[in-house]
């Protein structure tokens, strides 16, 4: 009883004094400055507001269509699916690694028959017996110099940095759905300008020829006509073409076959857009938000983990193991006193490590972390980057589709005094082909800003880390990073 006490006592006071030979994970020299840390810089020049961004920045567009399409992808998705799968299999390595806190047993019984060499001076004749074994063993690991503490600390960031993983595909898939449907409705828009254009050209060559048969206009006239009807026909199929490729690109990303989507946003005109000033939040707030800085940084954590765990194989591993073992001729004699044998006490396992080797080692880890650390940094200067960038292209596009509007007015305006001006005789018909022509050109441009204009909102959410924080919480609370 003593025995045991004492013995109780000096693991509890091993355990308390283990050490740890992981260094501190290394501050990063960008993310804690302020200046990465402060508003945008182009915050001024876009409608944008302080504000946090909406986690389901979709919604802004309020869209019920496009609510269900990225809803279905985000259950759907194929690469999303792999993502989690990933996520799993990450888990199921970290529990592997936290096993080792646990002390590991064996189990083992046995049957024998055998024979003993005959002894010359003694016997005649071999010895022959059927004999029975089975025993139970047990050792536990006091984790003196932090190796299992740091493999589970390595196992549990690389668990984390597996999360973030998924929150970056789930950001990916969000996006691009979004993209997709965009693009077809951005499609749906410039068809259809360029039908109304079509229309309007193919009025213009019916007005020639009666003109024409009048004695107003010429053969000339109408066959000019007749060419810009042509040129607006050739734009359609590639319209048409890049509205089905959307579709198709749609379908993938909501994990449906092509055939699934042939008619999706049939009824979608026009790109969707946000017209409501567009909550950025700050640098700080960004930082913390993308999930693609949060893996480089769980990567880093990793990084020094196994610093730990590379310095504490320099050192003996030592365990605390015991067993029982039992043998006889027959099984019911197992039970019997003098059939059982056992064991008890601490055991000390050291391969006397190469210095230079383990020393290697560790300036190896050393060097992965400093890899991590610059990765770390160079991710948090990336998400400022995108941000910033997507900010200035937002703009940018707002500034030209405000100029483009007016001008497509103006051309507009230009091509019915052209008309009105050719019945009048007062201007030939070349004025009026120009001024179709500008216009048909300033509608399609406009058209295609919109279009832009969506894309770079897309692209903004999508910098800004949107959408991430509505992962796996529950996975990683259960597994309990």
């Amino acid at each position: 009883m003593g025995t045991c006490s004492k013995v109780a006592c000096g693991v509890a006071s091993a355990a308390l004094a283990a050490c740890s030979f992981a260094p501190d994970v290394p501050k990063s020299t960008v993310a804690t400055t302020p200046i990465a840390q402060s508003e945008f810089v182009t915050a001024a020049i876009a409608p944008v507001s302080p504000e946090a961004p909406d986690t389901n920045w979709w919604r802004l567009y309020d869209d019920p269509e496009l609510d269900g399409y990225i809803t279905k992808a985000l259950s759907e998705n194929n690469s999303l699916k792999a993502a989690f799968a990933n996520l799993d299999r990450v888990l199921a390595a970290l529990g592997e690694s936290r096993s080792a806190y646990l002390p590991s047993t064996d189990i083992n019984a046995g049957a024998t028959y055998e024979r003993d060499a005959a002894q010359q001076a003694t016997q005649k004749a071999n010895k022959e017996d059927l004999s029975y074994t089975s025993g139970f063993s047990l050792s536990y690991e006091i984790d003196l110099f932090g190796r299992v503490r740091n493999s589970v600390a390595a196992a549990r960031a690389d668990a984390q940095a597996a999360e973030s993983a998924l929150h970056t595909s789930r950001i990916t898939i969000a996006a691009e759905t979004a993209r997709a449907y965009a693009d077809i409705c951005s499609a749906n828009q410039q068809i259809a300008v360029t039908e109304n254009t079509l229309n309007l050209q193919t009025r213009t060559v019916d007005l020639t020829r009666q003109l024409t048969e009048g004695g107003q206009g010429t053969k000339l006239d109408i066959v000019r006509a007749q060419v810009n009807v042509e040129n607006t026909k050739a734009s359609l199929p590639q319209l048409k073409a890049d509205r089905e490729n959307a579709r198709f690109r749609l379908a993938t990303l909501v994990g449906q076959p092509p055939a699934a989507m042939v008619e999706a946003a049939t009824d979608c005109t026009r790109a969707p857009i946000v017209a409501a000033t567009i909550p950025v939040g700050d640098g700080a707030g960004l930082i913390a938000r993308r999930p693609d800085v949060r893996e480089a940084e769980n990567a880093l954590k990793a990084a020094a983990a196994r610093v730990g765990v590379a310095t504490a194989e320099l050192y003996p591993q030592i365990s605390l193991g015991g067993s029982i073992d039992t043998t006889a001729l027959q099984i019911a004699s197992l039970k019997e006193d003098g059939a059982v044998s056992f064991s008890f006490g601490p055991l000390i396992s050291w391969t006397f490590p190469n210095i230079w080797a383990g020393r290697a080692r560790i300036a190896a880890a050393e060097a992965g972390m400093a890899q991590a650390l610059a990765e770390f940094d160079q991710a948090v200067l990336v998400a400022l980057e995108e941000t910033e960038t997507a900010l200035q292209n937002y703009a940018a596009e707002l500034e030209r589709q405000a100029a483009l509007t007016l001008a497509r007015d103006a051309a507009a305006q230009s091509a019915r005094m052209a008309q009105s001006r050719y019945e009048l005789g007062a201007d030939d018909f070349i004025t009026v082909l120009d001024a179709e022509r500008t216009l048909a050109d300033a509608d399609i441009t406009l058209a295609q800003s919109q279009a832009n204009t969506t894309q770079f909102q897309i692209g903004l959410f999508r910098a800004l880390g949107g959408g991430w924080s509505n992962g796996p919480a529950e996975m990683a609370s259960a597994a309990g990073l």
